[in-house]
């Protein structure tokens, strides 16, 4: 039995999404733009109502970033292509923010494509 070689593009992919997810994280709910927001209603109003616009996308790539890792650590092809897929809809849940998971989107998908499966086939 062979030992796989660990995927570069899934590290790459990784390091990239844990950096955006804690720099999210701390953006949304810790101080960041939450910490910015005025003393009336309508700004909390509006701050809140963001905040919950883009929960599920955070959600989603937090999840991605697990599939990920463990795609990265445990050399199992279908753990980076449910990466790849999380990161596709975690973009159609806030498009707006697309370019800041489109990069390992893509890592994933061509990590996937590049990896063997336990048999040694592709």
């Amino acid at each position: 039995m062979e030992k796989q070689k660990k995927s570069v593009l899934l590290l790459i992919a990784l390091v990239l999404g844990v950096a955006y997810v804690i720099y999210s994280l701390w953006y949304w709910y810790g101080g960041g733009a939450l910490g910015q927001v005025g003393t009336d209603s309508a700004s909390q109003a509006g701050a809140g109502f963001a905040a919950m616009l883009v929960m599920p996308h955070l959600t989603l790539t937090l999840l991605a970033v697990v599939f990920n890792a463990l795609g990265l650590l445990m050399g199992k092809r279908g753990f980076a292509l449910t990466a790849g897929i999380l990161y596709a809809v975690a973009t159609a849940l806030f498009p707006a923010y697309f370019f800041f998971v489109i990069v390992q989107m893509i890592l994933c998908f061509v990590a996937f494509a590049r990896m063997r499966d336990q048999q040694g086939t592709r």
